[in-house]
């Protein structure tokens, strides 16, 4: 289960790791006593194996041995698996002493996502970096906006060629910040039909940049590219390195060539450096995630990392582990390990064979009807697939049966039009030279369009600092006097020295405004409140701000409506939304090539290769029972499936027949006797009801 793994002495270990399995307190005990080597540790923790639960009980651990939880740094992949970890360490840390329980409930400073970290590092370093430390950060939206800008500006929207649209321009770039790639290099591999726009790419990507700082805003990649730049720098990686003396990380396989190039400049020898994923579970790579970190980060260091696997599964019956294994075993490149379970059943995973999409649909509506019946409820369902869109057909039968049910990937907070109004004028506030927030602020109000806020923002620009003069802004005489409403409670805002109460009044303003700007004010009224209220748990302004736009919840307006007024529910989710949960019965759709590989993720032998993983992830969320759907004939739409279309398609080759008897296979619906033709009536014709008269007959 270990390489390089001293032997354990049981006997002596405290009460709080007794119920750790020995892989796991291996991890958990890493590098602690007085003669133990704290050298870098790699934990490969397959799908289901406790991991959360052995990371918690290593920080835990770490502060029964001494460690001050000021100097722990602890990044993960959302805020909320943050705060649940710290959650885990504190009950833990409760069973050492009541000291160490103290201590814990003192929190954890710098436990959080790599963005919301680096967003407190560069603002404590700012001076020493160049930076305003009263910088804003921008969304995605955000930046693709100021990109827009940037791209009218020097003339390539009037090309008399199509130039690739902001949305496209943002990826580029976003692409080249995180896989330390060239722009030559991504254009050839990730957007060939953009490779002849090379120069006035690098061109757009410059002024975007002087654009961003001449306005002192960063976007989500700056985040990690200041950090990585500052490290970049011997005296400021040591310094920031030495401030911690443990760096744990989860999810490593979620991590792109950036992010872990930062953690080696800080832990250029891996002391005190823990890394946990599972290679056999990167998903991300359109997000510029790369398997290659956790595949070569034992050979990162003068001495190689040591590495332990968790391979007992705690969630999934035997006979689903052992189909899973057998599919991610045909993978190329990947640490060896196979899952195993102490939960036997006699039940294999199925492979449905079904005529199309219809029949599809109705097996998965017909089994989540009779699991339910049978005691399970829709809660503990899940029906997963490869894209958004091959869950339509199903949605219609749902909705047809009255079956509610929740589909997971869809607005969050900050794309949502009215909650990113109120953001601007927070952002505007915050920063008056943040362009883009102030442009949507002063739209907002009547009768002020994109010239007037340009000239606004304009005359700002060129003021003194400290002396905004809002009020007195030249504005349409119609609109003067809400200008100066709006002006005074900015300026208010701006002013305050309690919080939250800026967020209220603006709040209270906003929602003012609603009836105009919306036709479903009420609605969206509900959002506004919540973001009040959201706003209330943290201490400042500013750490709202940043919190929120690196990792915003989800937005109550945009949930699907029968859920909420339901007790039970069934869940529809994309196997990349999936990851990291778990029900008792799964049902996967489309387990078809041309789904699953998806037609256009099979350019290379490295793409094949995420789509196995993928399958493999769908896999293991199941519990209890696994549906793998096989449709003979589904329904494919776009250019790239050569227009809208009826196909046939095989078995997804992740599955060849060598593995077949992993699964029972069935086909749904099973055959029906012939039935003796009928007799035809030779007067029906004659006696069929003339409906078209009737049709005709309401407008006569």
């Amino acid at each position: 289960m270990s390489d390089l793994s001293p032997p354990l002495a049981t006997a002596a270990l405290p009460d709080y790791l007794a119920s750790l399995n020995t892989a796991q307190r291996e991890a958990a005990l890493h590098g602690c006593g007085p003669n133990a080597d704290a050298g870098p540790l790699l934990v490969i923790a397959g799908a289901g194996s406790g991991k959360t639960n052995t990371l918690a009980h290593r920080v835990a651990h770490l502060l029964a041995q001494g460690a001050d939880p000021s100097q722990i740094l602890l990044l993960t992949f959302s805020r909320r698996a943050a705060d649940e970890m710290i959650r885990r360490v504190q009950r833990i840390a409760a069973k050492v002493s009541p000291r160490h329980a103290r201590l814990a409930q003192g929190g954890f400073p710098w436990a959080g996502t790599f963005h919301s970290v680096g967003a407190r590092l560069l603002r404590e370093f700012a001076g020493r970096i160049g930076l305003d430390p009263a910088f804003t950060i921008h969304d995605r939206e955000d930046s693709g906006d100021l990109m827009n800008l940037i791209r009218h500006e020097l003339g390539l929207s009037a090309k008399g060629k199509r130039f690739p649209l902001k949305g496209t321009c943002l990826a580029i770039y976003s692409a080249a910040v995180n896989t330390q790639a060239s722009l030559t290099e991504v254009l050839q591999t990730s957007f060939p039909w953009c490779a002849g726009w090379g120069q006035e790419l690098r061109d757009l990507f410059l002024a975007y940049v002087e654009a961003k700082q001449a306005q002192q805003v960063l976007d989500y990649d700056d985040l990690l590219l200041y950090w990585a730049q500052m490290v970049a720098e011997p005296e400021l990686a040591h310094e920031v390195g030495a401030r911690f003396s443990h760096i744990l990380v989860d999810e490593f396989q979620d991590t792109n060539r950036l992010q872990a190039g930062l953690l080696l400049a800080m832990r250029p020898d891996g002391r005190g450096l823990t890394v946990v994923g599972d290679d056999a579970q990167s998903i991300y790579s359109f997000r510029c995630a790369t398997v290659r970190n956790i595949l070569d980060f034992p050979g990162q260091f003068s001495t190689p990392a040591r590495r332990i696997t968790l391979d007992r599964n705690y969630r999934s019956t035997q006979p689903i582990l052992a189909a899973a294994n057998a599919v991610i075993a045909q993978a190329k490149e990947r640490f060896s390990k196979d899952l195993w379970s102490e939960r036997i059943s006699g039940e294999k995973p199925r492979l449905v064979s079904l005529r199309d999409e219809s029949d599809q649909a109705a097996w998965v509506v017909d089994q989540v009807l009779a699991r339910r019946e049978a005691g399970l409820r829709l809660k503990a369902q899940a029906v997963l697939f490869r894209a958004a869109h091959h869950s339509m057909r199903l949605e219609i039968e749902l909705t047809r049966r009255n079956i509610p049910f929740v589909k997971f990937g869809g607005l969050k907070f900050l794309e949502a039009a009215h909650v990113k109004d109120v953001l601007a004028i927070l952002r505007w506030t915050q920063n008056p030279r943040d362009r883009v927030s102030g442009f949507r602020a002063i739209q907002l109000l009547p009768g002020l369009g994109p010239k007037t806020a340009g000239r606004i923002l304009d005359n700002l620009q060129a003021a003194p600092p400290g002396c905004l003069l809002l009020a007195e802004q030249p504005v349409p005489e119609g609109t003067r006097s809400a200008w100066q409403a709006f002006a005074t409670m900015v300026e208010a805002l701006r002013a305050s020295t309690t919080w939250p109460a800026p967020i209220e009044q603006l709040a209270q303003w906003y929602e003012g405004e609603m009836d105009r700007l919306f036709d479903d004010a009420p609605v969206r009224q509900a959002d506004i409140q919540q973001l009040a209220r959201i706003a209330a748990t943290y201490p400042s302004l500013e750490r709202f701000l940043t919190e929120l736009t690196l990792d915003p919840p989800d937005a109550t307006s945009d949930e699907s409506g029968a859920p909420l007024l339901d007790e039970d529910y069934l869940v529809l989710s994309t196997i990349h939304s999936a990851k990291g949960r778990e029900w008792s019965a799964v049902s996967l759709l489309n387990t078809v090539d041309g789904c699953l590989p998806s037609d256009l993720a099979t350019g290379s032998e490295h793409e094949i290769e995420e789509e196995m993983r993928l399958l493999y992830v769908a896999m293991t969320r199941a519990k209890d029972h696994l549906d793998l759907l096989v449709p003979q004939r589904f329904y494919v739409t776009g250019q790239a499936a050569g227009g809208d279309r009826h196909v046939y398609a095989n078995r997804t080759r992740f599955i060849p027949s060598r593995l077949l008897g992993y699964f029972d296979q069935l086909s749904w619906p099973p055959a029906e006797p012939a039935m003796p033709a009928a007799t035809p009536d030779p007067g029906a014709r004659q006696n069929a009801i003339d409906l078209a008269a009737r049709m005709r007959a309401m407008w006569q």
